[in-house]
């Protein structure tokens, strides 16, 4: 931006590289929230803390004839990715460049112990691991550094989660959504901001989706309708698609009798979670049963439903769609009864029958069980207390997200640290003398495999 006031007191131009900071969006370029924070900070700040990103371009420089009063970005902030070095001498000789390590330095500044654990010089200037790459992982995640250094970002969250609980709590009916979430997103931001290498606006961009993609929506309807209210499940009407066929609009959360429900605000899982565990594992178990008996099922008729099989005589349907139904072989027994001929058919079916009757009766308590929990949610919802609604919402769904955001960024930290690690130890770790030993090994064994066929290389 440039204008007139105080142009002549000017000493310098501050220019900002923000190319690389957008969101893939189909065809275009999209600048998400983060990016555009990081720009209006950078230049109210007029931040060069990275001259990579932004810098204060005299004048002088500017008016230089190589420049000639240029002003595209690319003369005075090189933004351009750095090239990966390949070390010559490394490949000759093994080993890792001081070069490489030293490109880590953001690391080595907070866990500096962590380089000495992971590697040992072997020449000057040069060093490898010294542990199997497969510990590598397990190395850095149980080294007292980085575990005071994750410690470290946790408190952090913990420091933001302490403030922006009563604030989120106490949002409520007719409150301004924009304000609320304004002021959390700030504090997250310069909170964060402290945390050695996290980038706080990757932080504050998690919460700006979460917020985008649900939390937006929740705090619109507290607004209006108010916890108590806004937890209330609505019922969800079927409507017609493309065909005109009915369907229902939406996943429910339960049923009741033929009629769907679902809570925008809380959905079941979550308040399954907290008030409804026993039954929720009960189910699993019983969906693992099912699906056990139904895999031996499978199996069966796979086996034994070919045209020479035991089953063959049950089976209707073709390719995908074949299927044994207890009808047909509650008929076909009656049909060879005791005839000691089929006595192998005969058993075949049985067993097959006994595991349709478990099938049929897993189902049956699964059902069961089902609607035994979905009552319980129907009864569940009008009985919660608004404390018990802002706990849920504000605990159990929006925390939860976000924290597990903040996890995230932290394993992307490790993640990168140990990629580029293995990275380099892979590298360099056969040298020019082993490869050519591993050749002359390879040429060799050829050689004596061409003379035994009778042919001399």
């Amino acid at each position: 931006m440039l204008d007139k006031e105080n142009a002549t007191a000017r000493k310098g131009i501050f220019m900002i590289d923000a190319s690389k900071g957008f969101k893939k969006d189909g065809p275009k370029n999209r600048l998400r929230e983060q990016d555009l924070h990081k720009i209006v900070d950078t230049f109210t700040r007029q931040d060069e803390s990275d001259p990579r990103y932004a810098r204060m371009v005299p004048v002088a420089e500017i008016a230089d004839p190589k420049n000639d009063y240029n002003l595209n970005l690319p003369r005075y902030i090189d933004s351009t990715e750095q090239e990966d070095l390949q070390d010559i001498d490394g490949h000759l000789r093994g080993g890792i460049h001081e070069r490489d390590l030293d490109a880590l330095g953001n690391y080595w500044k907070i866990m500096p112990n962590v380089r000495a654990a992971l590697f040992k010089p072997i020449r000057s200037g040069y060093s490898q691991l010294s542990i199997v790459p497969s510990q590598l992982k397990e190395t850095i995640f149980s080294h007292t550094e980085f575990t005071a250094f994750t410690t470290k970002a946790r408190k952090l969250f913990t420091k933001w989660q302490t403030t922006s609980v009563p604030r989120l709590k106490g949002f409520a009916q007719n409150g301004h959504p924009k304000p609320l979430i304004e002021t959390i997103a700030e504090d997250l931001l310069a909170t964060f901001k402290t945390a050695p290498l996290l980038d706080a606006y990757d932080v504050y961009q998690h919460l700006m989706d979460y917020w985008a993609e649900t939390m937006q929506d929740d705090c619109y309807l507290i607004a209006e309708a108010g916890w108590k209210a806004g937890a209330q499940p609505r019922e969800i009407r079927q409507v017609k698609n493309k065909e005109g066929k009915l369907v229902w609009s939406e996943k429910e959360d339960f049923k009741k009798g033929k009629r769907r429900f679902k809570s925008d605000l809380i959905p079941a899982a979550i308040l399954i979670a907290r008030y409804f565990v026993a039954e929720r594992d009960a189910i699993a178990a019983l969906e693992a049963e099912l699906a056990g008996i139904e895999q031996q099922l499978d199996e069966k008729r796979e086996e034994q439903g070919g045209e020479e099989g035991l089953l063959a005589e049950v089976i209707e349907g073709e390719g995908e769609k074949q299927k044994i139904t207890a009808k047909a072989v509650k008929a076909r027994l009656k049909e060879i009864g005791n005839d000691p001929d089929y006595a192998e058919e005969r058993q075949a079916l049985e067993d097959y029958s006994a595991l349709l009757d478990q099938q049929a009766d897993a189902k049956a308590r699964l059902k069961a069980a089902q609607e035994d929990l979905e009552a319980k949610l129907d009864a569940k919802y009008p009985a919660l207390t608004e404390e018990e609604i802002k706990t849920l919402v504000v605990d159990d769904k929006w925390l939860v997200i976000i924290a597990a955001a903040v996890q995230g960024e932290l394993d992307r930290v490790s993640q990168t640290l140990t990629g580029r690690i293995r990275q380099l130890a892979e590298r360099y770790a056969a040298p020019l003398p082993d490869l050519e030993s591993e050749v002359d090994k390879l040429a060799r064994k050829v050689t004596g495999h061409l003379k035994k066929m009778g042919f001399k290389p």
